[in-house]
């Protein structure tokens, strides 16, 4: 058995890198399944005490800066927030007295250079807390992070000023530079850290549907109330109007309305009866209801949700990684660059050392690594946070990358393009005993999810009049149909005209209106004939996904005549019927070499298809088969949500790519700028602190973009 996932909440995750530092520990300890979200909080990883027990796991990300949160973890004292204002209040006078000498007014007091070591000590204390610590243990665990660039440039400043004061040299003064980079970039984190919250609301608004308490009905008929930790599988749940449903299940009396927008995004409630199954979170409208329960804690449908937008930066887009080998190396980079610059600047072009040094400090302070370790994550997790909400699930960020990029989508045409719930529209009979027809459709298509398999075991379940088989060794072929035996050894297939290939010498007549055979040791004993409506919404996702450049291709197992008559209705022209599943393969192959292909199925027949494909894509089927086959699940079974999950990936891709050039532009025009003297370490300072909130200010923006 699997060693168990550890789930931790650390605080002081302030940019990607710190993140990196926790995952690169966790890693080279030899721990796997390292997870690390610095926007969440959440450090994830598979225990294994024989490499690393959880008392040194936590003691090394102390270590590195951070704190793993537990039940009695006290609240921190110094917030954010309030080292900011107490920065801001010492930095002001600082400041103020700068901006007054620029325009002539002179303040005597704050001449004394002790003056004004004495307001920016405070500061620099908070500076040195702050950004040295951080700076000191991201050296030590071998990544560098954007705090190092900021304490070198305002100790720098305040170092040299200090000399100045001891020296007595007004010209080598300039405390409220170092006090002003360490407020501004407070301001900066500040922001940063508000933006950031708003990049992860979709975790916060799916956590906050679930439901803690429920109704427990007990054998004795009496109604008792659990915590949701304390349901269990099968058991009876009683739910009333107005209630939300606390988990999944199946509905064992009742007909109810209920509201699954907040799950599926499709806004109409459903009805529901004995038998439907049910999500938890979803509202039930009108009625009440008695259910069996299905699923609990992770395994339902809402923490499926939860977990895959949570896990949405695990695995990062290929446009992601040129700028993470960039980040890799920026920090010594920059620190390189500006050691050049100052000597570069004394001692070739005999700059002052006060001018060479502030040009310095200047490239140290207006650098960014962040800004590129936050263009992709934070529009990943708003694009995939938006997605949710429209009941679209999506594994991570390669995901998003390839669906926007899609040139080929593939449907299976039964219970896709077509609605999956088929009527018998006529049985011819080859045999005068109806009843043992009926009976034996009944006990083969029993063992078969196909939804064609499901449709008859209603059809034919009133026209059995007590006759049962007992058949043995059942066993579904996929593509094929279900193959039985009964205790005399006869052996009994239904199916698609393949099973008719092996005919032992009978010859039998095909009809294109006859779908399925039934054959009693090869031998025909019926033909079905079925019926199939395509689905409303069909034709419409169909045209949007072509206008949006995509090539529509049905692949089925069906007849010629079927298939081409739903092919022409929804005008696709490439279509492949009476495929069977290795030949279904072989064709996602073909097309696959061509560009990206999607394939989209029910999550469980077509799983080998939907595997094969670049991205599997889950109709009508929210089960944990589904989730685990498929790239993309759509909880709400609509056509018209595929044209929707194109619009949102694209747009993703096209935020990730807007904030990727803001980091690279802004660090290849900035960095140059203030290298040549063009830009004093306060302005790069805030340049900087805000560099960070455009790019997450960019990815926001994609919540709202139609």
């Amino acid at each position: 058995m699997a060693n168990p996932i550890i789930e931790w909440k650390v605080e002081g995750m302030d940019c990607n890198n710190c993140a990196t530092s926790i995952s690169r520990f966790l890693e080279r300890k030899g721990l796997q399944d390292v997870f690390v979200n610095f926007q969440t909080g959440e450090v994830r990883f598979r225990r294994d005490d024989a490499k690393l027990s959880l008392d040194d796991a936590r003691a090394g990300i102390h270590k590195l800066g951070y704190v793993v949160a537990t039940g009695q973890t006290q609240r921190r004292t110094w917030t954010l927030e309030r080292k900011l204002w107490v920065s801001a209040i010492f930095t002001a006078p600082l400041l103020l007295n700068h901006l007054l000498m620029a325009v002539g007014v002179h303040v005597a007091f704050m001449h004394n250079p002790w003056a004004q070591l004495a307001i920016c000590l405070p500061v620099m204390i908070i500076g040195v807390w702050h950004f040295g610590v951080s700076a000191f243990k991201s050296i030590r665990g071998g990544v560098p992070n954007m705090d190092v660039l900021i304490f070198l440039g305002s100790s720098a400043a305040f170092i040299y000023s200090l000399i100045g004061a001891i020296l007595g040299e007004a010209n080598y003064i300039f405390f409220e530079t170092a006090a002003t980079i360490i407020t501004l970039v407070l301001v900066g984190n500040w922001l940063e850290k508000r933006a950031v919250e708003q990049t992860t609301t979709a975790i916060g608004e799916l956590t906050r549907l679930q439901v803690e308490r429920a109704r427990k009905v007990m054998p004795s008929g009496t109604i008792v109330t659990l915590s949701r930790e304390e349901i269990q599988i099968n058991d009876i749940l009683q739910v009333n109007e107005g209630d939300k449903i606390p988990t999944d299940g199946i509905i064992e009396s009742g007909l109810v309305t209920i509201d699954e927008s907040m799950l599926t995004g499709e806004s109409t409630p459903v009805d529901k009866q004995a038998g439907d199954s049910v999500i938890g979170a979803s509202v039930l409208i009108t009625g009440n209801m008695q259910m069996r329960v299905t699923a609990t804690g992770r395994d339902t449908v809402l923490s499926q949700m939860i977990e895959l937008v949570k896990t949405a930066q695990r695995d990062k887009p290929d446009i992601q990684r040129l700028a993470d080998r960039i980040s890799a190396i920026f920090v010594p980079a920059v620190v390189s660059i500006s050691l050049f610059t100052l000597l570069l600047g004394y001692f070739a072009f005999d700059l002052s050392f006060k001018q060479a040094l502030m040009n310095a400090i200047a490239v140290l302070v207006i650098s960014c690594p962040c800004a590129m370790g936050l263009a992709t994550p934070t529009a990943v997790m708003v694009g995939v946070g938006r997605l949710a909400r429209n009941g679209i699930l999506i594994k991570g960020g390669q995901t998003v990358e390839l669906f926007a990029n899609l040139k080929h989508v593939v449907f299976d045409k039964t219970g896709t393009l077509t609605t999956g719930r088929f009527q018998v529209s006529h049985i011819n009979y080859r045999t005068e005993d109806h009843k043992f027809v009926h009976a034996l459709l009944y006990a083969l298509e029993k063992h078969s999810s196909h939804p064609i398999a499901q449709s008859l075991v209603e059809a034919m379940e009133p026209r059995l009049n007590g006759t049962q088989l007992n058949l043995v060794a059942a066993q579904e072929q996929r593509g094929l149909g279900v193959v039985a035996q009964d205790s005399e050894g006869n052996i009994y297939k239904v199916g698609s005209r393949h099973i008719l290939s092996a005919g032992n010498g009978h010859v039998v007549e095909l009809n294109e209106d006859e779908h399925l055979y039934l054959t009693q040791n090869d031998k025909l004993l019926a033909t079905v004939s079925i019926i199939d409506d395509i689905r409303p919404e069909a034709r419409r996702a169909v045209s949007d996904l072509k206008d949006a450049g995509l090539h529509p291709v049905i692949l089925s197992g069906d007849h010629q005549l079927k298939t081409s008559e739903v092919a022409f209705k929804l005008g696709v022209n490439t279509f492949h019927a009476e495929q069977l599943p290795a030949q279904k393969l072989e064709i996602i192959e073909q097309l696959a070499q061509k560009g990206l292909t999607a394939m989209v199925g029910d999550g469980i027949n077509d799983a080998p298809a939907l595997a094969r494909a670049h991205i599997g894509i889950s109709m009508g089927n929210a089960s944990q088969a589904a989730i685990e086959s498929a790239q993309v699940i759509l909880l709400n079974p609509q056509l018209n949500n595929l044209p929707i999950a194109l619009h949102i990936c694209r747009l993703t891709v096209k935020t990730i790519r807007q904030n990727l050039f803001w980091a690279f532009a802004y660090n290849i025009v900035a960095i140059p700028i203030a290298a040549v003297g063009l830009l004093n370490p306060m302005w790069g300072a805030l340049f900087m602190a805000f560099s960070d909130v455009v790019v997450i200010g960019n990815s926001i923006r994609l919540k709202y973009k139609r």
